[in-house]
C-alpha cells in the first residue's frame, strides 16, 4: 500500500498557484491537507471576537468545500503542532510533509522543532517559497549585503524580476492526487472558544480602475482607492505571483507597495533581533518614553481630541482595517507627540488590525517613530492638522467616524501640536547624544 504525503496549510489558504502543494501534488503520492488550529497562537489571543481567526475559519471552509468535490478533505486539528504531527504520521502512514516557507520568528522556531521530531521518525519534511517574490539571500547589494534602504532595494528587485518568478503554479494539473477521503469535520469557532462577529471580510478581487488609479488616490481616506486585498495577502487566499502580474500591467505605484512587503520580509530576516523587542536602529532604544497609560487608552479609544486620529484609531476598532495613509498619521501621533514607545502601538495593532503582519507592522511602527530602516528622520513630526487639510479636507472621512466633531462631548485635544513637538525633539536629542 502506498505511503501518504500530508501539505500543511499555514500562511497560502488556497488550492492554486500555490508552490509547496504543487510540489506535494506533483511528487504523486497521495496527498493529504492539513491544517492546524495552532494553540501556541490562540492561546495569546486576548479577544476571543478575534476577526482573524473568523477569517481563517471562513477560508478553511472554502478549502474545504472545493477539496470534498475534487473527493478528497482537509482534515483540520485543533491543538499544538508537536502534539498533532505525531498523531498524524500513526493514524494516516506517512513519509514527508510538505508546507511553505514561514518567516516570522515563532514560525521558523516551530518548523525546526517538527523538522527534528520528523528526521528521528525517518520522514521528509520540505518547505518552499510561496508568499513572497524574493526572500533571504535573493536581493542582495553588489557587496552581498543586505539593503536596508528600500530604494536600492527595490531597484535590484525589479531588475530581477522575470516571468519565471510570477508564473503560477498549475497545481490543477495534478488534483487527482489528492488523497480520496471522506469528509472530516472542521471544529466549529466555539469549540475553540472563539466567538463569530458576523463581519464582512474584503472581497478577494479588485477593479483593475482602483489600481489603475492607485497613485492618484491612495492618500485620500474618503476615496475607495486602495486595493483592500492585505488580508488575503496576509493568510494567502491570493498568490502573490498573480498580484505582481497585475501590478506590472496597471500601476508602479501599488507594485511598489508589494516590494515593500518583500522588504520587510528582508528586514526581519538579516536582522531577526527586531523581531525580540529591539529598534532596527538600537540607539532609539536608549529613548526616555513617557508612557502614559491615560494618554495611550485616549488614542486606542480614538479620544485624543484631533479627529484625524481619532477617526483611523475608531475605523481599526469597528474594522480592523485603517488606511495607510491614517496608519502613518496615528502611529506618529502616538510616538512624538504623546513620547508613548511605539511597541505598545505596534502590540495594539496586532491585537486589532486584520492584515497584522509582523514584518510589515513592526517596519511600519519603526518607521514612523524614527527607530527603522529608511525611516522618516526623528525630527520629523506629522502635523495632524496639516494632514487633515491635505488628505480629507472636507473632513469626509473624520465625519464617517467621528459623529460628535463639532459638539461639546468632543474631547479637546489632548496635546498641543507645537508644544509636544518641542518635546519629542528634546527627548530624542538627548538619548541619541548618549550613544
Amino acid at each position: 500500500m502506498s505511503k501518504n504525503t500530508l501539505f500543511w496549510f499555514r500562511r497560502d489558504l488556497r488550492l492554486h498557484d500555490n508552490a509547496g502543494l504543487y510540489q506535494a501534488l506533483k511528487a504523486g503520492k497521495p496527498v493529504i491537507p492539513i491544517f492546524i488550529f495552532d494553540t501556541n497562537i490562540l492561546d495569546k489571543l486576548a479577544e476571543k471576537q478575534d476577526r482573524r481567526v473568523e477569517f481563517i475559519h471562513r477560508a478553511i471552509g472554502a478549502l474545504q468545500t472545493e477539496l470534498v468535490a475534487l473527493g478528497s478533505s482537509l482534515v483540520v486539528k485543533y491543538g499544538t503542532p508537536e502534539a498533532i504531527i505525531p498523531q498524524l504520521l500513526d493514524k494516516y502512514d506517512v513519509e514527508a510533509i510538505y508546507t511553505n516557507h514561514d518567516y516570522e520568528l515563532y514560525g521558523q522556531h516551530r518548523d525546526a522543532m517538527v523538522q527534528e521530531y520528523l528526521q528521528s521518525e525517518g520522514v521528509e519534511f520540505y518547505t518552499f517559497k510561496d508568499q513572497v517574490i524574493f526572500e533571504k539571500d535573493e536581493v542582495l547589494s553588489n557587496t552581498k549585503t543586505p539593503y536596508t534602504v528600500f530604494t536600492p532595494y527595490s531597484r535590484k528587485w525589479k531588475e530581477k524580476l522575470t516571468d519565471f518568478y510570477t508564473k503560477p503554479y498549475p497545481t490543477e494539473k495534478y488534483f487527482q492526487h489528492f488523497a480520496q477521503i471522506s469528509p472530516v469535520e472542521v471544529p466549529s469557532l466555539e469549540s475553540m472558544g472563539f466567538v463569530a462577529t458576523g463581519i464582512s471580510f474584503p472581497a478577494r478581487e479588485v477593479r483593475d480602475s482602483i489600481i489603475q488609479k492607485y497613485a492618484e488616490n491612495r492618500d485620500f481616506p474618503a476615496i475607495s482607492g486602495t486595493s483592500r486585498l492585505s488580508v488575503h495577502l496576509r493568510f494567502g487566499t491570493l498568490s502573490i505571483r498573480a498580484l505582481v502580474k497585475t501590478a506590472q500591467r496597471l500601476s508602479e505605484t501599488w507594485l511598489n507597495e508589494l516590494i515593500w512587503r518583500d522588504f520587510y520580509f528582508n528586514i526581519l530576516h538579516h536582522f531577526p533581533y527586531i523581531g525580540e523587542g529591539h529598534a532596527f536602529r538600537k540607539e532609539y532604544d536608549s529613548i526616555t518614553w513617557r508612557n502614559n497609560p491615560v494618554e495611550f487608552e485616549a488614542w486606542c479609544k480614538g479620544k485624543t481630541g484631533y479627529p484625524i486620529v481619532d477617526a483611523g484609531m475608531r475605523e481599526l476598532n469597528a474594522t480592523g482595517f485603517m488606511h495607510n495613509r491614517v496608519r502613518m498619521i496615528v502611529a506618529s501621533f502616538l510616538t512624538k507627540h504623546l513620547l508613548i514607545d511605539w511597541r505598545w502601538g505596534e502590540a495594539y495593532f496586532a491585537q486589532k488590525l486584520l492584515d497584522f503582519d509582523f514584518a510589515a507592522n513592526n517596519g511600519g511602527w519603526q518607521w514612523a517613530s524614527g527607530s527603522g530602516c529608511d525611516a522618516a528622520p526623528y525630527f520629523r513630526v506629522f502635523n495632524p492638522t496639516l494632514q487633515t487639510q491635505k488628505f480629507d479636507k472636507q473632513l469626509e472621512y473624520i465625519k464617517k467616524w467621528v459623529s460628535e466633531l463639532n459638539t461639546l462631548s468632543y474631547p479637546q485635544p489632548i496635546v498641543n501640536h507645537e508644544f509636544a513637538r518641542k518635546r519629542v525633539l528634546d527627548a530624542y536629542q538627548k538619548a541619541l547624544k548618549k550613544e
